[in-house]
């Protein structure tokens, strides 16, 4: 396990974990954007999408190692301007809507879509529809991590994932 996963607190209530130790700590954050962004950065990516609110930090910082343009996906209802939108149900079992600028991306732009933390796959889908509806293309999905279920699983036959927590490794903190 990378050494700067044991910041994450794992010790919260509810299913999810809090990530914003790790970003606290400026080396720590420093190399987990550079494993998160290192296997693309040859792969062409035109735009890095990253989802409201955790993945608009992480998203934000490897555009600067890809040299990509940043296209934040927000929350229903945030933007002041005509929307593409797309309705999903999160791990929780709640209706909510992700939206992007429509028209924002150009046709066939390769596109990394980031988010911190993938539980059901829900949210994630949802945002590579959006990216798909523009006629643009899901180059690949970053996480720190992706549970591994049978949700999440259809993401890994369709898109190609780097998770910084290893497939196999427990997670402990």
């Amino acid at each position: 396990m990378k050494s700067y996963l044991s910041l994450i607190d794992t010790k919260t209530s509810g299913n999810r974990c809090d990530v914003t130790p790790l970003f606290a700590d400026a080396d720590s954050f420093r190399e987990m954007v550079s494993d998160l962004a290192e296997p693309f950065l040859n792969s062409g990516i035109d735009f890095v999408a990253c989802i409201d609110a955790l993945g608009f930090i992480i998203g934000a910082a490897v555009t600067q190692h890809l040299g990509a343009g940043l296209i934040p996906i927000r929350k229903g209802g945030k933007l002041p301007v005509e929307t593409d939108s797309v309705e999903f149900t999160d791990y929780s079992g709640k209706v909510k809507h992700l939206e992007i600028r429509k028209d924002i991306l150009p046709q066939k732009a390769r596109v990394l879509l980031i988010d911190e933390w993938i539980e059901t796959g829900a949210q994630i889908k949802a945002a590579a529809a959006l990216i798909e509806s523009q006629g643009s293309i899901v180059s690949g999905i970053a996480t720190i991590n992706i549970d591994l279920n049978e949700k999440t699983s259809i993401l890994r036959e369709k898109y190609k994932i780097h998770s910084l927590r290893e497939e196999n490794e427990p997670y402990d903190g």
